[in-house]
């Protein structure tokens, strides 16, 4: 499977590229960063750095969006830490060339149905690469986004997922785009929190990467520990990751889903009609994540992170 990634590390995307590079038969050909965790140049760093933590220093970093489609820019380091990746961030230089959209792009164009597209951030850079490439949903085999809540509520707002309340606008213009699109969002990603015991085998692994993912994690398990009185974490990208990669662990509900606009208090929620036959409208129909099977998940990663 050949892979293009865009990402905003986040310390749970570090977890999904790091979980990615442990796969055979995967490559990850090209990565793009984006807003959303920390500014782009900050997260095009980190992707640099995970990178070169797993081994693949030659695969490139496209740095991209810098900000949403039509709002000011937010980030979110009170989750991740001031550099995005709980203080594992370093001092990681990230040449400029292209932007990420435009190797998106390049690479669709130049390689037709041989790529699929995992997008862990907000979606400005997709979006824009669909303002440069219209046919990009023919061009690529298949999209998974992390993003989204159908059936609870949000984690930014009461009704918003924070990838797509960062940028509502390009939201709403890729998932009714036309992609071959999965869904993984809040509906399945808040299901399958760690639990401590989880958190004490990776902490208890000499692997290296088990010793990068370990010291990253601290500050996003002690936001979440202190959130919600327990400890744990959310592992966001890391479902999105292994549904991508085994679309068995979930099932899957096929809806129309659009992004609420003008809301004063829904603005960035995803919407679906929920009735069945009664549905209205013959939107584009994407695939909605709604169960997992949480152990298999869990193991998983485990096995990826400290091997």
């Amino acid at each position: 499977m050949r892979l293009i990634i865009d990402t905003d590390p986040g310390i749970d995307d570090a977890l999904a590229l790091l979980y990615l590079a442990a796969q055979p038969g995967v490559e990850i050909a090209a990565v793009g960063s984006v807003h959303g965790n920390a500014p782009a140049p900050r997260t095009a760093a980190n992707a640099r750095r995970v990178l070169d933590e797993a081994g693949l220093r030659d695969v490139p970093v496209a740095v991209g969006a810098h900000r949403p489609l039509a709002q000011p820019l937010r980030t979110s380091e009170f989750v991740h830490g001031d550099d995005g990746l709980g203080g594992e961030g370093g001092d990681v230089d990230v040449t400029r060339g292209e932007s990420a959209a435009e190797q998106l792009v390049r690479l669709a164009r130049a390689n037709p149905g041989r790529f699929t597209l995992l997008a862990l951030g907000p979606l400005t850079n997709v979006a824009l690469a669909l303002l440069l490439e219209p046919d990009l949903p023919d061009l690529l085999d298949a999209v998974v986004v992390m993003g989204g809540a159908i059936r609870v509520p949000g984690n930014r707002t009461a009704h918003a997922e924070a990838n797509v309340h960062l940028d509502p606008e390009a939201a709403d213009l890729v998932l009714g785009a036309g992609f071959r699109l999965t869904l993984v969002g809040l509906d399945v990603t808040e299901a399958v929190r760690v639990d401590s015991a989880w958190i004490d085998a990776l902490n208890a692994s000499p692997a290296p990467v088990a010793r990068f993912s370990a010291a990253a994690l601290r500050y996003y398990v002690d936001f979440y520990t202190k959130a919600l009185g327990y400890r744990t974490f959310t592992p966001h990208d890391p479902l999105a990751a292994a549904i991508l990669l085994d679309p068995t662990l979930a099932t899957y509900d096929h809806l129309a889903v659009g992004v609420e606009l003008t809301g004063t208090h829904t603005r960035g929620r995803t919407v679906a009609d929920l009735r069945g036959n009664r549905a209205e409208g013959t939107g584009h129909r994407i695939a909605v994540a709604r169960t997992v099977d949480t152990a298999r998940f869990h193991s998983g990663l485990l096995a990826a992170l400290t091997r």
